[in-house]
C-alpha cells in the first residue's frame, strides 16, 4: 500500500511529465488537498491561514514552478495585479531608479510592474495612456514627472477608477496619492554651500520647460543665494533638458561669459557631466578653475572624476514608497501620511572647493 506522501509525489510527478500542460491553481490545491480558495489565500498573504497549511502550498508551489499569472488572478479576484508605471522623461537613470524602488516595495505581494513610455506632446498622448490602462485593466498607476503633474491625466485615472500615485518635486495632491521630494529646500542648501565657499559668479543649468521641478530647483537656489546676499543675473541662468548634451551647450554658454563663473549649478547629474566635459575642453580643472554642483545623486554622480558634490534624490525610497501606497489601496488600509514627502539634502564631495582668487 502506498503512503500519501508516495501518492502526492506521483501525483506531482505526472503533472510534472505532462510538458505541454502548465501546473495551475487546481492542481496545487489537489496535491495539499486543500481548496482552491486556501490556495489564493496563501498567494495573496491572508492572515486567515494557518502556517503549517501555509507553509505546505507554498512549497508545493516551489516543487511544481508554479507562478500565478496576474491577468487570471485579476479574473478570479475581480481586480487587477498589475500596476502601471508611466513616464515621459528624458532622464534615463531617474526611471530606471524608480523603476527598482518600485519593484522593491512590491516583492512579495503579488503584483507585476508594467512600464509604458508616452509623449506628452503627443495629440492622442490622453487617449493613449486611457487605453494601456484599459488594456492592462490596471489597479493603479505610478505617474512620474512632469506628467505626474497633469491634471486632466489624474481625472481620466478616477474616471476609471484606477488608483495612482504621482510623483513631485512638491506637493501637489493628498498624501496617499502623492510621493514628494524637498527640491527648492534641497537647492537653497546647495545656493548656500557655493556662496560660503565664497563664489559670488554662478552660473545656473535649469531643467527643460514644462517641468515642475525646473521652478522648483530654481526657486530654491535663487532663494539661497538671496540669503547669502547674492542677486544671479539673467545671463547666468540658461535652460537645459535634463540631458548630458544639453549640459554640455548650455555650460559653454556660461563659460563664454566675461568675467566667467567661478561655479555651476546643473539641475540634475546628467547636466553636470556635461559641464565637466565643456570645462575640460576649456582647459578648466575642476575644482581648481570651476566648482560643480548637480542634482539626483545618481550613479554618475560618483563615477566622475572628482566625484560630484549633488543633491541626493531620494528616488529609490520614493519608488518603494509609491508601490506601498498602492498595496495599502488594495488591502483597503489607510495611507501612511509620513511616507510621502521625503527629504533632498546635499551631499559634498570633490568637485566643489573655495573660489578661485
Amino acid at each position: 500500500m502506498s503512503s500519501p506522501s508516495s501518492s502526492r509525489r506521483s501525483s506531482a510527478d505526472a503533472s510534472r511529465g505532462d510538458s505541454k500542460r502548465r501546473t495551475t491553481i487546481n492542481d496545487i490545491a489537489r496535491l495539499a488537498g486543500v481548496s482552491k480558495k486556501t490556495v489564493s489565500r496563501v498567494l495573496n498573504n491572508s492572515p486567515f491561514v494557518r502556517e503549517e497549511t501555509r507553509l505546505k502550498v507554498n512549497s508545493l508551489m516551489q516543487e511544481m514552478g508554479y507562478t500565478p499569472d496576474p491577468q487570471a488572478r485579476g479574473l478570479a479576484f475581480r481586480r487587477s495585479f498589475l500596476i502601471g508605471m508611466v513616464f515621459d522623461n528624458p532622464n534615463a537613470q531617474m526611471v530606471v531608479t524608480m523603476q527598482e524602488g518600485v519593484l522593491a516595495g512590491l516583492k512579495g505581494s503579488g503584483f507585476e510592474l508594467v512600464v509604458h513610455a508616452c509623449d506628452r506632446n503627443a495629440k492622442d498622448f490622453l487617449p493613449e495612456v486611457s487605453a494601456f490602462v484599459e488594456r492592462q485593466k490596471l489597479f493603479g498607476v505610478i505617474v512620474l514627472p512632469p506628467i505626474s503633474e497633469n491634471n486632466a491625466l489624474i481625472e481620466m485615472l478616477k474616471e476609471r477608477g484606477c488608483h495612482y500615485v504621482r510623483m513631485a518635486s512638491a506637493v501637489i495632491d493628498e498624501p496617499g496619492n502623492l510621493v514628494a521630494s524637498t527640491d527648492s529646500l534641497a537647492t537653497a542648501e546647495a545656493a548656500k554651500h557655493l556662496a560660503d565657499l565664497g563664489h559670488t559668479r554662478i552660473g545656473f543649468i535649469a531643467g527643460p520647460p514644462g517641468f515642475r521641478s525646473r521652478e522648483e530647483r530654481r526657486t530654491g537656489f535663487l532663494a539661497g543665494l538671496k540669503d547669502r546676499g547674492i542677486e544671479l543675473p539673467a545671463k547666468n541662468m540658461v535652460d537645459g533638458a535634463y540631458t548630458y548634451e544639453s549640459g554640455i551647450a548650455a555650460a559653454e554658454k556660461l563659460l563664454k561669459l566675461s568675467p566667467r563663473p567661478t561655479a555651476i549649478f546643473a539641475s540634475n547629474d546628467e547636466m553636470a557631466a556635461g559641464v565637466y566635459h565643456a570645462a575640460r575642453q576649456l582647459g578648466l580643472s575642476i575644482p581648481g578653475d570651476l566648482s560643480v554642483v548637480g542634482f539626483d545623486d545618481t550613479p554618475v554622480s560618483r563615477r566622475l572624476w572628482p566625484p560630484l558634490t549633488t543633491v541626493r534624490w531620494p528616488i529609490h525610497d520614493m519608488g518603494r514608497a509609491a508601490a506601498q501606497h498602492l498595496l495599502h489601496a488594495a488591502s483597503d488600509q489607510a495611507p501612511d501620511d509620513d511616507n510621502a514627502v521625503f527629504p533632498a539634502f546635499l551631499v559634498e564631495r570633490e568637485s566643489t572647493a573655495a573660489a578661485p582668487k
